[in-house]
């Protein structure tokens, strides 16, 4: 059943907020799954966070073509499209890849990709999956600060250490 104008207006809309709030947008060609894969994959995304939507590719267009900056997209809006929309750029990635790994199927496949501005075709998947999170970047930072400070308050503590040793030592053999 086609959308009316209103209901399309709507979808417009709620597209052109979403492209506006999240720095990852997926593009994805996932015709070909069946119902219970379908259901599978989003549940999968729904957890890590990822709405997973199908979209009409002349509204996606429009919505992309009102935000500005992604033209290098509108040329993979044929055919069936889904799109993921997700805070976390690598989140849908690591997800298609689980998924194909485990089900053992070739869809849904990478079309796009749009992550803070910048652009992966197709092959990018396994790049893309390998990309650390925000959390873990954060982490990784904080680890190379505090590991200056480690290494100063061992090499302190060392010496400290060896003296107390030391003065154990001389005090026994004074008792002896």
């Amino acid at each position: 059943m086609p959308l009316t104008k209103a209901q399309k207006a709507a979808v417009l809309e709620e597209l052109s907020e979403k492209l506006a709030a999240t720095p990852a947008i997926y593009l994805t060609y996932y015709s070909g799954l069946n119902v219970a894969q379908l259901s599978k994959l989003r549940r999968r995304f729904r957890e890590e966070g990822v709405e997973f939507k199908v979209v009409k590719n002349t509204l996606l267009r429009i919505a992309m073509e009102q935000r500005g900056g992604y033209e290098a997209l509108l040329p993979l809006l044929n055919g069936p499209t889904a799109v993921a929309f997700s805070h976390e750029p690598a989140a849908p990635a690591r997800v298609l890849k689980k998924f194909l790994a485990e089900e053992g199927v070739e869809l849904p496949r990478l079309k796009g990709a749009f992550i803070d501005g910048a652009v992966y075709g197709a092959d990018a998947l396994e790049t893309l999956a390998s990309l650390k999170s925000k959390d873990e970047l954060i982490a990784d930072i904080i680890g190379l600060v505090l590991s200056p400070a480690r290494n100063v308050v061992g090499a302190l503590q060392g010496p400290g250490q060896q003296l107390a040793a030391l003065v154990k030592a001389i005090a026994e053999k004074a008792e002896a």
